[in-house]
């Protein structure tokens, strides 16, 4: 199970910026290795700061001030890991030059992990140019770019680009992994050999290595998912379809075991009589073998609120429990603020 800890980096404190820790020097990406202006490309990665009340859903886990990186990508608008913003009240952005705006939530979709935010006053960064993640391939030289320039990047390679799949109930048909990894990861920019933006990094992993290996590492989300995307972003703040079907419920890939290891509090998987330690053992009748085989069984069964019928191994025991889905979205505070 991949290590899941608080975006951590940067903080603004009224108008000063505090950069999370120098990148130790061998790490950092040199401007003179690379065919692009790495200097400039860098400038386009702001500091973003979010406030979220202490009543919302997502503040126990992910803590009520949040710290990290974006990346703008058009006029006073940015891209950032979803978590960052997601029920915040309260949005900051910084740029290199001291610059400071506040923003307000555009977007925040589950599924892909993405956050849009736009800056409420003119913000001038020279937006950054949207690469294409297809065309990484394993081994290219890339630079995870967190706010603050070269000292605070990391000069990577990309390890591998294999399935994702999050205890949360989140997958990625096709996530990046890159190395060595960033300490200040949510929504660093990823840059391609091209300097354009090729990936949101997301997440520190142990396992960032060839098919899983231990390596520590990056989780990046391709931005090839954001184009087909950005308008219903723009327009609905998430993919403009109905939400999938969500459990709330924690499992864990151990041993080759689905373990239920937690709860969302209040969420279907509580409400129905699964508990802490069963097996997942199959969805309708159908066996699931892994955690991103679980998820797309039961997304298959249709739109959230869909009732899933889950068998679970219990002290020896095969229980078939039905679970009434719900709208994850539905248990947001002031998700959508624009």
């Amino acid at each position: 199970m991949p290590e899941i800890t608080r975006a951590n980096g940067h903080q603004l404190r009224g108008l000063s910026q505090v950069l999370g820790p120098l990148i130790p020097p061998s790490a950092r990406p040199r401007p003179e290795d690379y065919g692009y202006d790495l200097m400039d490309a860098l400038r386009s990665v702001v500091s973003l700061r979010s406030e979220v009340p202490e009543d919302a859903y997502t503040a126990g886990i992910l803590g009520t001030e949040r710290e990290g990186s974006a990346v703008v990508i058009d006029d006073r608008l940015v891209l950032t890991i979803g978590y960052l913003i997601a029920e915040a009240s309260k949005v900051m952005l910084a740029d290199i030059s001291g610059k400071v705006a506040e923003a307000r939530v555009v977007a925040y979709d589950y599924d892909t992990g993405f956050g849009l935010a736009r800056a409420l006053e003119s913000f001038p960064v020279k937006p950054l140019t949207l690469g294409r993640s297809a065309a990484l391939g394993i081994g290219d030289q890339v630079v995870t770019g967190g706010f603050g320039g070269p000292e605070h990047s990391v000069a990577s390679r990309i390890v591998d680009k294999r399935e994702f799949a999050g205890y949360w109930e989140y997958l990625l048909d096709e996530a990046i992994f890159v190395t060595p990894a960033h300490p200040n990861w949510g929504g660093a920019a990823l840059l391609g050999p091209d300097g354009r933006l090729a990936g949101i990094g997301s997440l520190f992993v142990p396992d960032a290595g060839r098919g899983g290996e231990p390596t520590r590492g990056n989780m990046i989300v391709p931005i090839d998912l954001l184009p087909p995307i950005f308008d219903d972003l723009l327009t609905v703040g998430r993919i403009n379809r109905p939400p999938r079907p969500w459990l709330g419920l924690f499992v864990t890939d151990a041993d080759e075991r689905l373990v239920v290891a937690g709860f969302a509090p209040g969420g279907p998987a509580q409400k129905a009589d699964i508990r802490i330690g069963d097996l997942v053992v199959a969805v309708e009748s159908q066996p699931v073998a892994s955690l991103a085989d679980l998820f797309r069984k039961v997304w298959a069964k249709g739109a959230a609120g869909v009732q899933v019928r889950m068998s679970v191994l219990r002290e020896g025991r095969m229980l078939d429990l039905p679970i009434r889905t719900a709208s994850r979205y539905d248990f947001l505070k002031q998700w959508r603020m624009n």
